[in-house]
């Protein structure tokens, strides 16, 4: 085997390379540590993004090469072309994977990547891509295998036999890659289907997934040339012009087809008005396709420009970029979001797709350099034969300096890999340091509200009609004046109706008060329960340090509280507020105080109110149940929501138009309860009550 200088230039891109993994080792801490809330530019509203469209909806497409190239040479028997198999399927094997890997940073639970296959839905059609995807992962690793047994290591007889039976079974497996890549190239484009009204209809087709397919195949035989020309450069062999002049000229046709294709679709629905608008979406719309297609077919029509590797770099850097604007615009930028829905990617999101990019490269590289994969004056039979000629000594110390380069090589990509490691967690954001904080939630009080009651069967036992709203109420239902607390924190209208009054007399008038007041703020009687539990889910510090410094003399006050001070000034080792407040607890509360002493934390106003209201549901459903119904502690019993049309949440005084009014989408008496029916809660056609229960 013959010892080759390796070029300058490909030892500078290498270390580039290990650059970016370095910056991908730390953001990949980041995101499987803290979430991808803390790493990317997603959120509820926005749940794909960068990613989407590039790991997987451009990914892809780009990985298509694998499948066209051995169609036209194992189907079409096109031998001119055999030179560009194996790095086809290899940057098609690579880019599968590079694929897979991109998913699992995508995915917000990453172990469920197994789950369309433990979890199969037959009718999705996400299922079938990633079916495809993973058999097609299977058959590029068949194809590419031969690869790996021609080495000298796998010279064993068995493994002989292995590469023997692989090969006898190329054609089988080469059918079932086009089969599969067919089928998920064009459903990646059927995913999108259901989306007509999101989609712009520049973007959107009903034979979009024809469009996806066919452009995928253009962009194949692009990422062929561009494979091929980048690989010279990089290994120092000769571009094998006219064979690429020849797969320019299937990549010039392929790329006409698209565009007609894709022009007729608009003629047909009767779109291209709207290409020529001058609006921003026709501007981009003609951009694209110039620019991914219409150019590249036209400079391919001209032989001298699909001879020259200026020519054909050109093109097909013009198809890559354009086809991968294309599925960005179908994902993302075409794809209509209400204005409070935006997404910007964050600079880590593009340091995953570039770190995950950069490995798959790193790992062609080494490939090229070790097997036989591009004729690049590489592991020739006469170089082996003239290295076994030489003497022993100078194949050893051709040996030595290879393993002298390996050192050296090794040392500078490390050291690259550490500084850019090293600069990206000086850049990476605070919450992907130290982890997300949450967004506060401010509470509001509780809004009073008068209603008329009646009575409903358990176990709702009163139905409130809002005063205001309440219309003809029906004199039989002996309505009777009540006032309601409408807890409702967080103000999104999914309200608790909560009698105040009626509890307080039930459960001891005045000295009820204490079951539920447990706690007081100095010099506070009945505290309200928002004044402490101050945030919807996160626990809220009721203590004020700056205050009490304050009020207790500045500095001096130190030795007050914290009077234990050989243990150190903290907030565990100073003294509980009952110390001080001998008054803030309440005896005789349903919720007693911690064992730990009242250390100024109070819970979510969503776990205090369900710590205080459950209990005593659960027990009077458990004890009473003729009076309350074994149902007293469902949710629905307190929690009263409903959505009108359009699926917003409204909260139940809240006037509609009675053209508004359905009586699918509106039970006239218990608003968003689906028993209303079965309960045979009703109201005459004439009078459009609206109205909570109890």
């Amino acid at each position: 085997m013959a010892v080759h200088q390796t070029p300058k230039h490909l030892e500078t891109v290498k270390s580039i390379l290990w650059g970016v993994m370095g910056v991908l080792t730390v953001v990949t801490i980041a995101r499987f540590v803290h979430g991808m809330g803390a790493t990317t530019g997603l959120n509820d509203v926005a749940p794909w993004g960068f990613w989407i469209a590039f790991d997987v909806m451009a990914g892809v497409a780009l990985a298509a090469g694998g499948f066209v190239v051995a169609a036209i040479v194992y189907i079409f028997g096109l031998e001119r072309f055999h030179a560009f198999a194996r790095p086809a399927i290899l940057t098609a094997l690579l880019g599968y994977i590079a694929v897979a890997v991109g998913l699992l940073y995508d995915l917000g639970i990453p172990w469920h990547i197994c789950h369309p296959m433990i979890m199969p839905q037959h009718h999705s059609v996400l299922f079938e891509v990633a079916m495809c995807v993973m058999c097609y992962l299977t058959v590029l690793s068949l194809e590419f295998s031969p690869a790996i047994l021609e080495h000298p290591l796998f010279h064993h007889p068995f493994f002989k036999r292995i590469l023997k039976f692989v090969k006898a079974i190329t054609i089988p497996v080469v059918i079932a890659g086009i089969v599969l890549s067919t089928l998920h190239q064009s459903s990646l484009g059927s995913l999108f289907l259901i989306q007509p009204f999101r989609v712009h209809p520049l973007w959107y087709s009903p034979y979009l997934y024809v469009l996806f397919f066919v452009s995928a195949v253009g962009l194949g035989v692009a990422m062929v040339t561009l494979e091929s020309l980048i690989s010279a450069w990089l290994f120092g062999h000769k571009v094998n012009k006219p064979a690429l002049a020849s797969l320019g000229v299937l990549g010039g046709t392929v790329l006409a087809i698209y565009v007609i294709l894709r022009v007729g679709d608009l003629w047909k629905r009767g779109i291209i008005p709207d290409a020529l608008d001058g609006s921003w979406h026709a501007g981009l719309f003609l951009f694209e396709l110039s620019f991914s297609a219409v150019i590249p077919a036209v400079l391919l029509s001209i032989p001298k420009v699909r001879r020259s590797v200026a020519g054909l770099a050109t093109y097909s850097i013009m198809v890559v970029l354009g086809i991968i604007m294309h599925r960005f615009n179908v994902c993302i930028i075409a794809f209509e979001r209400p204005e409070d829905m935006g997404y910007w990617p964050t600079w880590t999101e593009l340091a995953v797709s570039a770190g995950v990019v950069s490995g798959a490269i790193l790992v062609f590289i080494f490939f090229n350099e070790n097997l036989r994969i591009a004729e690049h004056g590489h592991e020739s039979e006469e170089d082996d034969a003239a290295l076994a000629a030489k003497p022993q000594n100078v194949a050893a110390s051709g040996l030595s300096r290879m393993s002298n380069t390996f050192r050296s090589a090794f040392r500078r990509h490390s050291f690259v890999f550490v500084i850019a490691a090293a600069f990206a967690i000086g850049f990476l954001p605070e919450d992907a340091v130290f982890g997300p904080k949450p967004l506060p939630t401010p509470v509001s009080p509780a809004r009073n509200v008068e209603a008329l009651a009646v009575a409903a069967p358990a176990p709702f036992h009163r139905a409130f009609h809002i005063s205001s709203l309440a219309g003809n109420v029906p004199a039989q239902q002996k309505p009777s004046p009540v006032t309601l607390a409408l807890i409702d924190g967080n103000r999104d209208w999914r309200f608790v109706p909560f009698t105040h009054d009626d509890h307080a007399s039930k459960l001891g008038h005045e000295e009820s008060c204490r079951l539920c007041h447990h706690q007081n703020m100095p010099f506070d009687r009945n505290t309200a329960c928002y004044q402490c539990h101050n945030d919807m889910y996160e626990v809220s510090d009721t203590y004020d340090h700056a205050l009490h410094v304050k009020r207790l003399g500045g500095n001096e006050a130190c030795a007050v509280c914290h009077i234990r001070s050989i243990e150190g000034k903290r907030r565990e080792t100073a003294l509980a507020c009952w110390e001080c407040h001998g008054d803030m607890v309440v005896e005789g509360s349903v919720i007693p105080p911690s064992p730990e002493g009242l250390a100024g934390f109070a819970p979510g106003y969503v776990d205090a109110m369900h710590g205080l209201c459950l209990g005593c549901h659960h027990k009077l459903a458990s004890a009473r149940p003729d009076l309350y119904g074994e149902e007293f502690d469902r949710c629905d019993v307190c929690h009263r929501e409903f959505k009108d049309r359009d699926h917003r949440r409204m909260a139940p005084y809240v006037p509609m138009p009675p053209e508004h009014l359905h009586e699918e989408l509106w039970p006239p008496v218990i608003f968003g309860d689906p028993l209303a029916e079965r309960l045979g809660l009703s109201a005459p056609a004439d009078a459009p009550i609206q109205a909570i229960t109890e």
